[in-house]
């Protein structure tokens, strides 16, 4: 029976043109912070999230991502070219035979903001490296 209900709304969908509908821009689609969905509708001042039920304030919502270009470390401290670092758990290093250390310290850390391993750095015994600054914290 389903079958025939699917088949028959089909064969109805295309034997009727339907009215085209206005669509926002893309520009003005609001995604869901939570479950990334772009069906969202606006109720007095939140956004709803048709998809997860999420209610949130768009006004708040852009004050936190004004935070979004700040690389954070482990703890949710921000980090600045030059600051020395301390490793938080073992990392494994591809072709080395030894991990680096949890509480190794690192000095002078050059930030890469583009990239996925945000930090570039020296550590004695393994030379260049880029690390990702969720696995270190500020010294």
């Amino acid at each position: 029976m389903n079958f025939f209900l699917l088949k028959f709304q089909f064969k109805t969908c295309n034997s009727k043109k339907l009215p085209l509908q206005k669509f926002k821009n893309m520009s003005d689609v609001v995604i869901c912070p939570k479950c990334s969905s772009e069906f969202t509708y606006e109720q007095d001042e939140l956004m709803v999230c048709s998809q997860c039920f999420y209610e949130w304030n768009p006004k708040e919502t852009a004050a936190e991502n004004d935070n979004s270009g700040k690389i954070l470390d482990a703890n949710g401290n921000e980090l600045q070219d030059g600051d020395s670092v301390v490793v938080v758990k073992d990392l494994p290093v591809k072709g080395a035979p030894k991990p680096v250390k949890a509480g190794t310290k690192v000095k002078n850390i050059r930030l890469r903001p583009d990239s996925d391993h945000n930090i570039d750095c020296k550590i004695d015994g393994f030379g260049s490296m880029a690390l990702k600054s969720e696995f270190v914290k500020k010294a």
